[in-house]
């Protein structure tokens, strides 16, 4: 039998180890595209106590309540920022003043995240650290004036924060008019 040069063995190989893996490929994608048997879909009855139904604030009324409060700000020419957060504690809508202060912006998201968490004013809630002074340590909580809880059916939805404002009483006085708006 003839010697086949270095360069014929290399191409040979080359070649045979191509069409193996292009058959290999070829039997895995087919393989990949026959879907196999999908499992039974679980499902949760909302009948049942696996699952829970909650209301959420819209988009939408998130952001006529967090322009209701700088309105109710500014006509006090009052320079804040605003935050609207969900349930959750995530910001849903946050609105800087013209002029708000930088700090403000934080502040006011920790306060409405205070105020849904607690549901309940934070000027409640800071009066409730001259007996629990550790609360305060609890991240992304801000216990001063400020913050107002969104409620349905008793349970919050929401929270607005309010930061800028001389006081946190003025502060928390334009956070509810953000809540009052959503009554309108």
């Amino acid at each position: 039998m003839k010697k086949l040069s270095l360069r014929t063995r290399v191409l040979t190989g080359t070649l045979a180890a191509t069409t193996l893996a292009a058959g290999t490929f070829g039997a895995v994608s087919a393989n990949a595209a026959t879907p196999a048997a999908a499992p039974a879909a679980v499902t949760a009855d909302a009948k049942n106590k696996n699952t829970t139904e909650s209301t959420h604030l819209t988009i939408e009324a998130a952001t006529k309540a967090a322009q209701a409060t700088l309105d109710a700000a500014e006509k006090e020419n009052q320079r804040v920022s605003v935050a609207v957060v969900d349930r959750n504690g995530n910001t849903l809508v946050t609105l800087r003043g013209d002029g708000a202060g930088p700090q403000s912006y934080e502040s006011a998201v920790k306060k409405a995240y205070t105020a849904v968490s607690w549901n309940a004013p934070t000027s409640e809630l800071a009066k409730r650290l001259t007996n629990a002074p550790t609360l305060k340590d609890i991240p992304g909580t801000l216990f001063l004036g400020g913050g107002a809880p969104v409620t349905a059916k008793g349970a919050p939805i929401a929270g607005i924060g309010v930061a800028g404002a001389p006081s946190g009483d003025l502060d928390e006085k334009f956070a509810q008019a953000g809540v009052a708006s959503l009554g309108k």
